[in-house]
């Protein structure tokens, strides 16, 4: 029998808590209701947001737990808990204190996962470099399993596959926080201060992120970007095989001139690149370690060449009257924003703002004044970002114009474009105070723009 089976027959007629009914869990809770377990399902939301998720579970006999309260008596002896809660909320505390087995839907399919796994994490440019790394296995022939922090949740998949398949992972700093396992290729593509208003601090951010090789064996290999301060000083710590990548110095994966060269040999001229940025260059660099050895370079150079990019991610909308108008959704971050504002030449028009994650929002300042000629602001980081850009002395070189809704924003866009502008969503902070996450965002800009006229 394999893992999964075993584990299948073990969960038969076992009692199961499940905290949070999203995206990732649904596809558990199917799975252990699949197993014979009786489960029960938490969640601090009502029936009305959950919508389909709620009918799903009624229809499967789970036992629901919504509202307040929904933390209130975990008594069962194994708790899945939503990758986005700490362990140490004090109800899963009192749960480990009685002996409950605390643990979620990814460390699940790290161990029951019969296929290699490659996973990815960073602060900036896991999606994209996680699609990457898939494209190229998928051209070189493997059969590959996406998922992760990415597509779907994978668990239910694990009696699919084989020991010749590869699944590819993006893995957020969340799910790896209590991670007790480690991929056999794992990238680290840059680390910034993130998600500071859910870590303690920083420290523990990069803890989290560690994890991806904490539990590696020397034969596993490591990539770490050279050019990130924060990131290359995680290799004194890792006992694997490390390769480096870099645009500014040699390393294992670096730059000649035009031509991203793997350990000493010649691999993709840059210019082939589809997708616009030098950031982009460095997600191929981290793609290229980590595939280095299993495919070739036709492979990558087909990638390269054909690939469009990822939804959400430097996205053109449409071009109207002569205006492009871009949704960069994806963009929480400062980092991720000045990244996508250097893409462009010309000083755009911007939409920023969303919920404040607790990282500091100085560095955006200058990129501000230089890139951008009007800034409209919407969200609860707003004063921060207009901030950044005062601080620089520069805020007379910028219109700002502060919107109450995303419509607002939009048609203050349209108003201030002429023909040759760009309009960019580039919001440099996450979507949770307006929305439930940035792909609903970036959707409802898209149908926002696509409706103008």
């Amino acid at each position: 029998m394999t893992k999964a089976d075993l584990f299948r027959e073990s969960m038969k007629g076992r009692n199961v808590t499940v905290i949070g009914i999203g995206i990732s869990n649904m596809p558990l809770i199917e799975y252990l209701c699949g197993a014979g377990a009786n489960v029960t399902a938490c969640d601090k939301h009502d029936k009305e947001w959950l919508g389909e998720n709620y009918r799903r579970c009624v229809e499967l006999g789970v036992k629901l737990k919504l509202g307040d309260g929904y933390l209130d008596d975990l008594t069962d002896d194994i708790i899945y808990k939503t990758p986005g809660m700490r362990i140490d909320v004090p109800e899963l505390a009192a749960a480990a204190g009685r002996g409950a087995h605390i643990t979620s839907e990814m460390e699940t399919f790290f161990e029951l996962c019969p296929s290699h796994i490659i996973a990815v994490t960073g602060s900036d440019g896991k999606t994209t470099t996680t699609t990457l790394i898939n494209e190229m296995m998928k051209h070189a022939g493997y059969k590959t399993w996406l998922g992760g922090n990415i597509g779907r949740p994978l668990l239910s998949e694990v009696g699919n596959m084989t020991e010749d398949d590869y699944a590819v992972l993006e893995l957020s700093s969340f799910q790896l926080h209590t991670m007790k396992y480690s991929p056999e290729i794992g990238v680290i593509t840059n680390l910034s201060p993130n998600h500071l208003d859910w870590h303690k601090d920083y420290n523990e951010y990069i803890e989290a992120k560690t994890h991806i090789f904490k539990y590696m064996t020397r034969e596993n290999k490591l990539v770490l970007n050279a050019d990130n301060s924060d990131c290359a000083a995680l290799l004194p710590l890792a006992h694997v095989n490390v390769k480096m990548f870099s645009r500014k110095m040699n390393a294992s994966i670096c730059l000649d001139g035009g031509m991203i060269v793997c350990e000493g040999e010649p691999v993709l001229d840059i210019k082939d690149i589809k997708i616009p940025g030098m950031h982009n260059v460095e997600n191929y660099m981290a793609a290229i370690g980590a595939v280095w050895g299993l495919v070739g370079k036709d492979d990558i150079n087909y990638v390269a060449k054909n690939f469009g990019g990822v939804p959400h991610r430097i996205e053109l909308v449409r071009e109207l009257d002569g205006v492009k108008y871009y949704n960069s959704s994806i963009d929480s971050s400062p980092n991720r924003t000045i990244n996508t504002l250097n893409v462009f030449p010309d000083k755009v028009i911007m939409i920023a703002g969303g919920k404040d994650k607790g990282i500091p929002y100085d560095e955006l300042g200058e990129p501000l004044a230089e890139h951008v000629k009007t800034l409209i602001l919407i969200g609860a980081t707003s004063g921060k970002i207009e901030d950044a850009l005062k601080a620089t002395g520069r805020a007379g070189e910028v219109e700002v114009i502060k919107a109450s809704t995303y419509p607002e924003a939009v048609e203050a866009a349209r108003r201030k474009a002429v023909p040759g502008d760009t309009v960019l969503l580039s919001p440099a902070s996450t979507s949770f105070d307006m929305f439930r996450n940035f792909e609903e965002r970036g959707e409802l800009f898209k149908k926002l723009v696509n409706e103008l006229s």
